[in-house]
């Protein structure tokens, strides 16, 4: 007979999750600033947060230029349109993002450049 008290952890621990999810709400406070100080502290052990950290930064990079662009398209009057419309989509996809990782799934952004391999 098996024993049933042994479990075995196929996905990310709690502290992993927490981590990946800390990753992408990071990126509605602080840009890509804090995924990459995440992505730089657990780079070299890989997995999930590692993961998950590269795909926030990745992102937020891509929202940094999109918004770049957006202020210099500000001289034509399109930027103040696109602008609030980033800063929209900066906030619910890392929502959307951060309860993803909670779950131990990973999450890939639509439309971003990947960056940091």
């Amino acid at each position: 007979m098996e024993d049933l008290t042994q479990t075995t952890q196929t996905g990310p621990t709690s502290d992993e999750r927490n981590l990946g999810m800390l990753s992408h709400l990071l990126g509605i406070f602080t840009g890509f600033v804090g995924a990459l100080i995440l992505w730089l502290i657990k780079k070299d052990e890989g997995g999930f947060v590692t993961e998950e950290a590269k795909e926030a930064l990745n992102f937020q990079i891509t929202m940094a230029i999109a918004l770049f662009a957006s202020v210099m398209l500000k001289v034509i009057l399109i930027g103040m349109l696109i602008m609030p419309l980033l800063f929209l989509a900066n906030f619910v996809l890392c929502i959307i993002a951060a309860i993803s990782a909670s779950k131990g799934e990973s999450y890939r952004y639509p439309l971003t450049l990947r960056l940091v391999r």
